[in-house]
């Protein structure tokens, strides 16, 4: 099967694999396959040509490894920039959107002091803007993991930051360049940044916040998981203190994580 037409054909993730591993087509997904049948390769190549965006299969040398072991691994992710920084070890960064000066500071602390490892985030507004801003002023390498297609993006506050990786680091997303934004892509770009990623990292998170869910992904993929201790009075800390509790290491140094990097 082309994979390519398979992407522009609506084809997920999961109903790939169920085609790989059960052979098991239903009539919707019959539906999207016969719908390659009506594309032109030619065409939509051209088009990301136009577009300066490229495209891999997991089948790519410098497709991340660690991503092609999660259950629901994207069959092909679309790119903008330096696609080498796939190959390097990734740190997750995650954290609230309302995140607080505290987020700002610990990373400014922490991240610049890692060697050899790239930040991988999702372009949110609050910590994963901060992880990507602070890893492009001390010249690290930084994925950021979109939720829709190249076409789109989501918040206005990290457009500027976005232009910027695409120059000198990269974009990727399993989605075709005009996906528009989906509530449920955003918990599905999560496991990207789980599954791609040697550990994940929680800045500020409250009881109930989707970057648990993100640190839960990547625990449930043996990923190491990483926390920031907090105030017992923040709601924002609420969240990591409690993680810790359970067992995700507590960081307040480079030192926590790089051990495990080593």
């Amino acid at each position: 099967m082309d994979l390519l037409l398979m992407s522009f054909a609506g084809v997920t993730a999961k109903e790939y694999l169920t085609i790989q591993q059960q052979g098991n087509i239903t009539p919707s997904l019959y539906a999207k396959i016969q719908r390659t049948k009506t594309l032109n390769r030619h065409d939509i190549i051209r088009r990301l040509d136009q577009d300066n965006i490229g495209y891999i299969t997991y089948e790519h040398e410098l497709y991340p490894p660690l991503l092609k072991e999660i259950y629901d691994f994207p069959y092909i992710l679309y790119y903008r920039g330096n696609l080498s920084i796939l190959s390097e070890k990734m740190l997750g960064v995650v954290g609230s959107r309302k995140a607080s000066g505290y987020t700002k500071k610990a990373l400014e602390k922490i991240l610049p002091e890692l060697e050899n490892i790239a930040v991988v985030s999702g372009l949110a507004y609050g910590a994963d803007e901060a992880a990507h801003r602070i890893a492009v002023e001390h010249n690290m390498k930084t994925i950021g993991v979109l939720a829709f297609g190249h076409h789109t993006h989501y918040p206005k506050t990290t457009a500027d930051i976005r232009r910027q990786m695409e120059q000198d680091h990269i974009t990727i997303s399993e989605y075709p360049p005009d996906t528009p934004i989906n509530k449920w892509q955003f918990v599905a770009r999560n496991r990207i940044i789980a599954g791609a990623a040697q550990g994940v990292l929680v800045t500020e998170a409250e009881e109930k916040s989707g970057s648990l869910i993100t640190l839960e992904m990547a625990l449930d993929e043996n990923r190491n998981g990483y926390c920031l201790p907090g105030n017992i009075t923040s709601p924002l800390s609420a969240g990591t203190n409690l993680r810790i509790q359970e067992g995700a290491s507590a960081v307040t140094a480079a030192s926590d994580i790089q051990a495990d990097f080593s």
